[in-house]
């Protein structure tokens, strides 16, 4: 039977996600509460501006006073899609402290905040879902939080920025440069007028964390994701890449270490093979790359952003809090029991393209191997390429530590042979 008290829910925000979440509240009315067990009733919206004009949202639930709304005390939910750091952290304690349950989008809170604000909701028996926080509308952390609870998962691998896919699948697909693929993102509203949350990557590295977090049972935070933008990658390295067989990523890579022991997050620009399931992920779409134990591969993929597909990942947790508000529990917080420590970038084993810029004479290659066999690197192919006394060399290696990398590098920025270090990128997906 249907509960007839509706659910009263406060809205923090209703910019490009929040109106959109308001419109479906609305216009869905009847399957939502169909759903939960009890009507919804939108009970207050908390703005910056209050004299815009919001089609269908009624001007008399409009409010500039945030902590009020969120201390009325007979708030079910509140839906916090403001994003930044403050005030979204103290609305959310707020209203944990004032008896509602949290519904949020908010990454970079949630990178740096997560474990004070898990045990916030837990302290006041309120739950605290953010499925909207990584990949939009795509369902990945709760799959990874209740689907594969019972697994053990070793890899998260994923695109999970809408703006870098499409620029680099811009310069893939047209042979644009970086400056001029950025422009049409711009021009088609997928980049911000300041593009760096994206392009440097900390808009990745945020969902990185959440994702290692849930994915390992244990704390990450923003801080512990190494973080390279995509802003270097150059034409020349997408012909490199097609050479090799492959295309040019974003990557978000979270991974368990061999022995169990420690892991790992980061995100940077990769080369991964044209075989791979992500390397056919197109235009400003995401797609996540998921191996455990007993599942093996799995893959999500859809749309990463935009206010409806991020709007249908907001209202997915509102009607699993209003579920377990009206049942008189809550649902999965923290797991953190791993505690595992999370290493730096210099443990991190992977394959490496190193171009250079050398001298075109007899000797060269031996000195520049001589170089990599001194750190214990390996090389798997090579190819040089001369012309007026220069030349480049494009060395790939077998796996190899970043440290041990670095080191190589180095030395062979020491060599009077080398001209200079033109371009080095990871090689993932193999």
């Amino acid at each position: 039977m249907m509960r007839t008290r509706p659910l009263k829910v406060a809205l923090l925000g209703c910019g490009v996600v929040g109106s959109e979440v308001a419109r479906i509240m609305t216009t869905h009315a009847d399957d939502l509460a169909a759903r939960i067990g009890a009507p919804v009733e939108l009970a207050g919206v908390a703005v910056r501006r209050p004299g815009k004009v919001r089609d269908g949202i009624d001007p008399n639930l409009v409010t500039t006073d945030a902590t009020a709304l969120v201390k009325r005390g007979d708030i079910d939910v509140v839906v916090e899609v403001i994003g930044g750091i403050e005030p979204a952290r103290g609305l959310i304690t707020t209203a944990f402290e004032y008896g509602a349950s949290v519904v949020s989008a908010n990454k970079a809170l949630l990178a740096q905040d997560g474990a004070a604000l898990h045990a916030a909701a837990e302290e006041h028996d309120a739950d605290l879902y953010y499925e909207a926080a990584v990949a939009g509308a795509i369902p990945l952390i709760r799959p990874l939080r209740e689907s594969l609870a019972g697994d053990k998962v070793n890899r998260v691998l994923g695109i999970v920025n809408g703006t870098t896919n499409f620029i680099l699948d811009k310069m893939d697909s047209t042979g644009a440069g970086y400056q001029e693929a950025l422009d049409e993102a711009t021009a088609l509203g997928y980049a911000e007028a300041d593009p760096t949350a994206d392009v440097e990557g900390f808009d990745a590295a945020a969902k990185a964390a959440i994702l290692a977090g849930i994915a390992f049972h244990t704390r990450v935070r923003l801080d512990d994701v190494h973080r390279e933008g995509m802003t270097e990658v150059t034409a020349a390295d997408f012909a490199s890449a097609r050479e090799m067989g492959c295309t040019i990523k974003l990557l978000a890579i979270c991974e368990r270490a061999t022995d169990g022991a420690s892991v790992t997050a980061r995100v940077h620009p990769a080369m991964i093979p044209l075989s791979h399931p992500l390397a056919s992920v197109r235009g400003a779409y995401n797609a996540v790359f998921v191996e455990s134990d007993a599942s093996g591969q799995l893959m999500f993929y859809g749309p990463g952003a935009g206010g409806a597909p991020t709007a249908s990942a907001v209202l997915g947790d509102l009607v699993a809090v209003c579920r377990n508000r009206l049942n008189g529990s809550t649902g999965p917080g923290e797991s953190a029991y791993t505690a595992l420590p999370v290493s730096g970038m210099g443990e991190v084993v992977t394959r490496y393209h190193i171009s250079l810029d050398v001298a075109d004479k007899p000797g060269v290659l031996a000195q520049v191997a001589t170089v990599f066999a001194e750190h214990g690197v390996s090389i798997d192919t090579v190819r040089q390429q001369g012309k007026d006394g220069e030349a480049s060399l494009v060395v790939v290696t077998h796996r190899a530590s970043d440290a041990a990398l670095g080191g190589t590098v180095e030395a062979l920025r020491k060599l009077d042979t080398v001209r200079g270090v033109a371009s080095i990128m990871r090689v993932e997906g193999e």
